[in-house]
């Protein structure tokens, strides 16, 4: 079983208009919703590739018991979310169908009481125990510690459980300094945590900060992994035209995976790149285009060399 883990568990609604303009009325086209946070479209990508997947985090309020009547729905899906008094908060996308623009609004999150906080720290370590990976992804709600994936990823560790930390500013500072096995951040969020553009020498400095590897995603440009067993950059065989919602999700899905199946890092970015390929061709927004990723997987360009780092 992987487990997933969004603390800031969202219900994303997607409003499609023909041309989103400030300061006026709009009627919208289309409506879509579905279960949001970055744990738990990862959980979604994991299910739809046949792995067993447990999701866990906060839910609350009527929000809540929407985004688990639909993780219901979902085959592959085990819901282990902790009810909380708040309500489950809201993303909105506003896709404008002239220009393909999305215009994203998101709320905070329900405020987190210490008591809740202690009784998903429990719920966890039980969770750990049939685990085979685990991935903390996302933004922390009002009321959780700054310091809450620090204190996750060392739970993990003492249950000999493999873990990916996939957040951003100060959580992922302090994430990293209890040394997770995996860290995912994109090239904007490596700069800020290490002071340099150089994608190359922001992985490496992420790794003396505590990170086992570092896979940075550059977006059109693909991935780049530093690691212990080496160092390797992949990239889709083509540029590709479409949604790049939810692609950085599925290729934290695809690492994810490989981390659980212990598959050489070669095999583990094929993977994740071809996912994330996917997931931009995909009709639906945040969804990723199965026999599209099948072929795929096979093409992607993976270069690079073992080291002793």
């Amino acid at each position: 079983m992987i487990l997933t883990v969004t603390l800031n568990t969202a219900l994303d609604l997607t409003y499609r208009v023909p041309a989103l303009k400030p300061h006026s009325s709009h009627r919208i086209t289309e409506v879509t919703e579905r279960p949001g946070g970055k744990g738990l479209n990862v959980a979604r990508v994991l299910a739809a590739l046949g792995h067993e997947v447990t999701v866990t985090g906060f839910t609350g309020g009527a929000t809540g018991r929407t985004v688990q009547d639909l993780l219901t729905a979902t085959p592959g899906l085990v819901d282990a979310l902790v009810p909380v008094a708040g309500p489950t908060r809201r993303t909105i996308a506003l896709v404008d169908d002239r220009t393909g623009d999305t215009t994203q609004l998101n709320e905070p999150g329900p405020t987190i009481a210490p008591a809740e906080w202690s009784a998903f720290q429990e719920a966890y370590e039980d969770l750990l125990a049939p685990a085979s990976a685990v991935a903390l992804c996302g933004s922390l709600p009002p009321g959780v510690p700054v310091g809450a994936y620090a204190g996750l990823i060392r739970l993990a560790k003492a249950a000999g459980v493999p873990v990916l930390l996939d957040t951003s500013g100060e959580p992922l500072r302090r994430g990293i300094a209890a040394r997770p096995d995996l860290v995912k951040p994109n090239a904007e969020e490596l700069a800020e945590l290490t002071g340099s553009h150089d994608p190359l020498r922001g992985a490496q400095d992420a790794r003396r900060r505590g990170a086992r590897s570092v896979v940075a995603s550059l977006g059109t440009q693909g991935l780049l992994a530093v690691t212990p067993e080496g160092r390797w950059h992949a990239t889709p065989p083509a540029r590709l035209h479409g949604n790049p919602t939810g692609a950085g999700d599925s290729a934290v899905a695809g690492l994810l995976s490989g981390l659980a199946e212990q598959l050489p890092w070669p095999d583990r970015l094929s993977r994740a790149v071809a996912l994330s390929a996917a997931t931009v061709l995909a009709p639906v927004a945040g969804e990723f285009d199965r026999g599209a990723y099948e072929e795929l997987v096979g093409r992607v360009a993976v270069t690079g060399e073992v080291t002793a780092a």
